[in-house]
């Protein structure tokens, strides 16, 4: 029976390669998701469990220090990932510490920063500065990985920039007054951040299982949370543990639905299909906090959306065959 549950962990599990040995960007991820259209939808998957981690945080109307909220993030995230990792039986030290660290450590300051700045700003606007990060994310790819982007993703970076453009009034026009300046500087330092991080993420994903890289992240996050925790305590009450429940829990998806797709697919490409979480944080906006759509809002959401369909058009990058 032992024998036979391992052969059929390795079935799912799909070809891993040798010991120390770098698993191919164009291979199947650890975790067999195999196909494309498999990552994209892991990719949607994370976009609307992110969203859905935004409302959570919004919800707590900012009684609650971010660093609390992070911690408590990374304390739940760290639980299930664990699980996770000793159910896949691969070692949860991974192979290049040096780098998963510094994902960690980068994850954990974009963490601060996008939770500041959804505290700050509507939660539409906040997610569309935020998500500046794909652009950033396809020039770091570019210089740190080698992967030059296609005439049509290029197009589609440009439609979904253009898109956000129209969502996040930057000069206070279309409809509203300029956004606090100190939300703005939050969600624009996590859209820098979070590039980074998904960068390095997409570096990982050559060596190392999906769920070691999901689970250093919060492994990271607890030391340097906790001191602050410590210093500036706060007591949830009932309702806002529960919400701190969720911010964990929605989080712990995004990340395994985001880091399942980077792997598969090539950093630029990968974050142009994960602009649709704008769409959904224009939806929660609107039914949750009354956060009613305006017309330009409503027509940047279509030009995301329509990035996104762009995106997954076939196209060629020099000397590396299709994408």
């Amino acid at each position: 029976m032992t024998e036979r549950r391992k052969a059929e962990q390795n079935a799912s599990d799909g070809p891993r390669p040798p010991e120390g040995e770098a698993a191919p960007h164009s291979g199947p991820s650890p975790q067999g998701w195999g196909r494309e259209g498999g990552a994209t939808l892991a990719l949607v998957a994370g976009a609307l469990s992110f969203s859905l981690m935004t409302v959570c945080v919004k919800q707590l109307q900012g009684r609650l220090p971010v660093a609390e909220v992070v911690f408590a993030r990374a304390l739940l995230s760290c639980l299930l990932s664990a699980v996770l990792v000793a159910r896949a039986g691969v070692s949860l030290w991974g192979q290049r510490r040096g780098l998963l660290a510094l994902r960690g450590l980068v994850g954990t300051a974009a963490l601060f920063a996008v939770y500041e700045g959804v505290m700050r700003l509507p939660l539409a606007d906040a997610t569309v500065i935020q998500y500046l990060y794909p652009s950033a994310t396809a020039l770091l790819a570019w210089r740190w990985l080698g992967e030059r982007p296609g005439r049509t993703l290029a197009l589609a970076v440009a439609l979904g920039w253009l898109g956000v453009l129209l969502v996040a009034r930057p000069f206070g026009s279309w409809g509203g007054g300029p956004l606090p300046a100190a939300g703005v500087g939050a969600a624009l330092t996590g859209a820098l951040l979070t590039a980074v991080a998904y960068v390095s993420v997409r570096q990982l994903g050559r060596s190392e299982h999906p769920q070691v890289i999901v689970l250093w992240f919060p492994m990271v996050s607890i030391p340097l949370s906790l001191p602050l925790v410590l210093h500036d305590p706060v007591l949830p009450s009932l309702a806002e543990l529960g919400w701190l429940v969720g911010v964990g829990v929605f989080t712990q998806l995004g990340q395994i639905g985001l880091t399942h797709g980077l792997i598969r697919l090539r950093a630029a490409r990968a974050t142009t299909i994960s602009y649709i979480q704008v769409a959904f944080a224009v939806l929660w906006g609107w039914l949750w906090f009354g956060e009613r759509p305006r017309a330009a809002m409503l027509a940047g959401a279509g030009l995301i959306l329509a990035s996104v369909l762009l995106s997954q058009a076939p196209w060629r990058s020099p000397g590396r065959g299709r994408g």
